[in-house]
């Protein structure tokens, strides 16, 4: 690979002065259109089923912005996506063998207590008294120890505050590019992460150039049902990293910035659309999983976990997804 001359040195040191990033390593592509988002996440019951009804299609008129003119409907895209789902086969055993085998190996921390979790639903519980809290809840107590002769401190029960929920997006890659091995990774990932993450909200969004959403927040679709939808979604076209961030952002808008994260699972080799960094700078936490089976462009996963206020790993094997996973939650 021929030497970058001083001038291309010199165009790489300058920094943009709206945003004081240096420019991205890669040209990518001039998208001429705004990327379609395709909601297909109503395609999936919590059961499995894949009925192939028909999504949305989201043009936003502008990035980052509320969705434009586009609303329901169909399109050649979406339809053809849709018969690809609406196939009733499971997917292949050896993904939902590599899916249990990563789920067996996270370790997944929960949020700590909230100190400032407010009493109403879900706000506050009633557990047995373990020496940390002094908030009794009497009517449990007196209910449990009703014609007891001694009380025990296992008996005392007390009010705690619970651990919040975190709403976490997860980002996949489904370009080109991610083909193969990458795909059944990609699919066991989300399997494994979805049934862990059983307690806490998870979103799904598969990308290309364009993207389409498979779970949103507060939806509870089975993780064989995930497994199900990502491993049929063809690897496709351009890897427009700038479109699943805004698309994060999106859906985390509403969410406390304390439990928001976005997990972005890549081979991060960004060659259409805009800059994503200023993006993953906007999100409240962003972590970055570099697939490094095949081509690979980990400075920019660097630079988007860096901007992103998360942490950045690398899986050179479906191997190392676990334990990179659960790095990102140890705190």
């Amino acid at each position: 690979m021929a030497a970058d001359s001083p001038v291309t040195r010199q165009a790489r040191r300058r920094r943009d002065p709206a945003t004081g990033l240096r420019p991205l390593r890669r040209k990518p592509k001039t998208l001429t259109e705004e990327p379609a988002l395709l909601d297909i996440s109503a395609t999936a019951g919590p059961g499995g089923a894949i009925p192939g009804e028909r999504g949305t299609r989201d043009r936003s008129s502008k990035p980052g912005t509320a969705a434009g003119s586009g609303g329901p409907g169909a399109s050649d895209e979406l339809a053809a996506l849709a018969s690809v789902l609406a196939d009733g086969d499971p997917p292949d055993a050896q993904t939902l063998r590599r899916a249990r085998e990563i789920a067996a190996r996270l370790s997944l921390r929960r949020p700590r207590r909230d100190p400032a979790a407010r009493p109403g639903p879900g706000g506050l519980a009633s557990v047995p008294y373990r020496g940390g809290a002094d908030d009794i809840d009497l009517e449990a107590t007196l209910a449990r120890t009703a014609g007891s002769p001694v009380i025990e401190p296992g008996d005392i029960v007390v009010r705690e505050r619970i651990a919040s929920a975190r709403s976490v997006v997860l980002l996949v890659d489904v370009s080109g590019s991610m083909r193969g091995e990458r795909v059944r990774t990609a699919a066991a990932t989300v399997g494994a992460l979805a049934a862990e993450l059983t307690r806490d909200n998870l979103a799904v969004v598969a990308f290309w150039s364009d993207a389409a959403v498979l779970c949103h927040l507060g939806q509870r679709i089975g993780a064989q049902a995930l497994v199900q939808s990502m491993v049929r979604i063809p690897a496709r076209g351009l890897t427009n990293v700038a479109f699943p961030l805004q698309v994060a952002a999106r859906e985390l808008a509403r969410v406390p910035a304390r439990d928001a994260r976005a997990v972005l699972l890549s081979d991060c080799v960004h060659n259409a659309g805009p800059d994503p960094r200023p993006f993953a700078a906007r999100l409240p936490r962003l972590d970055v999983l570099l697939d490094a089976t095949g081509e690979q462009d980990p400075w920019l996963g660097g630079e988007l976990a860096r901007l992103g206020r998360g942490k950045f790993r690398v899986a050179a094997s479906y191997r190392d997804v676990a334990p990179a996973l659960s790095s990102f939650f140890a705190q």
